[in-house]
């Protein structure tokens, strides 16, 4: 393909839709596997010297923010680990490790894109690498297939049956950013994506949707915790969303009422999670670790003010307390 044929293919992604109403199958324009790579290529050779391309993956970092995989691989691996009675193979580990990195990929970038014009007027998100002008279109969308290719590749090679079923996740992640635009439940938009992550590990290992009740139920916990955490996330934004009219829980209800709806959420999800432990778990020598995310959950909300510490290091930590507590029930039922 010639370059000028290239650069015509990516500046049709320029046109992305920023309404959920004009989001149509058409609204990506198709792109061959050799086409992603040629991107790809046309992207990493804008760096010209060593400093420039270390510049260009500085960015490519913070725009990923790979870190934010912590979220889902303990849900994942709790969700396989309940579903295998045991461990799993270290290959099926590791492809379950490139198929959540490449999902939080295209989630982030997908997030990033749809709502890169808001994102440029809010005085908060206006330093990303979008709106800032640190990252061109085609590099976001660049990074976008780069995902695609691992998150596709890695299905296929865990089984034909979890190839057949991982467009669900993706549909989830190109709804989600819109939900904001016309309902306060966009936080449970957020949670339903991360749902996605036990159960794609309970399916990865039974490589059915036999027996998968307790699946859903770690689905239901990781969502009502999610979405109680994304409320707290918002508060950072109540005065924008609510100037902009979006509609956040906090702009929408107020920080502290929201907060409420949150601790609401988060109590109820403990409640789901005793479930899951007396039901599934039966180790009294997991007790102390189901204990732990109880007391966790109680200090996200005790901590909402420092939204850096509820929002990404407590939940961190929480979300591999619960795989450790099942990896104990696992092992000493």
């Amino acid at each position: 393909m010639a370059k000028s044929d290239l650069r015509t293919r990516i500046s049709q992604f320029s046109t992305i839709p920023e309404r959920q109403s004009d989001f149509t199958s058409t609204s990506f324009p198709a792109l061959a596997l050799p086409d992603i790579f040629l991107i790809l290529n046309e992207v990493l050779l804008n760096a010209q010297t060593g400093e420039e391309i270390g510049l260009q993956l500085s960015t490519l970092a913070r725009f990923v923010k790979i870190e934010h995989t912590l979220f889902s691989l303990p849900l994942i691996y709790t969700g396989a680990l309940l579903a295998a009675r045991g461990w799993i193979s270290l290959r099926l580990a590791l492809l379950m490790l490139v198929a959540a990195t490449g999902a939080r990929t295209v989630a982030l970038a997908l997030n990033r894109i749809i709502d890169r014009e808001i994102d440029k007027r809010n005085p908060r998100t206006a330093i990303r690498e979008l709106p800032a002008g640190r990252m061109k279109l085609p590099e976001a969308i660049a990074v976008l297939l780069a995902g695609l290719v691992l998150y596709f590749g890695s299905a296929e090679l865990i089984g034909s049956f979890c190839l057949i079923w991982s467009p669900l996740p993706l549909a989830v992640f190109v709804f989600y950013p819109y939900m904001k635009r016309f309902t306060p439940l966009a936080h449970f938009g957020v949670g339903l994506g991360l749902a996605m992550a036990p159960l794609a590990g309970w399916v990865a290992v039974t490589q059915s949707l036999s027996n998968i009740i307790p699946g859903f139920v770690l689905g239901f916990f990781s969502m009502l915790w999610v979405a109680g955490f994304d409320i707290i996330y918002a508060t950072l934004d109540e005065e924008f969303d609510r100037r902009e009219n979006l509609y956040s829980m906090p702009s929408r209800l107020g920080k502290e009422k929201a907060l409420r709806v949150s601790g609401y959420l988060h109590a109820l999800a403990f409640v789901v999670l005793v479930y899951i432990f007396a039901v599934y778990i039966q180790s009294w020598l997991a007790a102390p670790l189901l204990a732990l995310a109880g007391f966790l959950l109680y200090l996200e909300h005790a901590k909402a003010s420092d939204v850096e510490l509820a929002f990404f290091k407590i939940n961190i930590v929480l979300g591999f307390v619960i795989l450790a507590m099942v990896i104990v029930g696992v092992h000493f039922a």
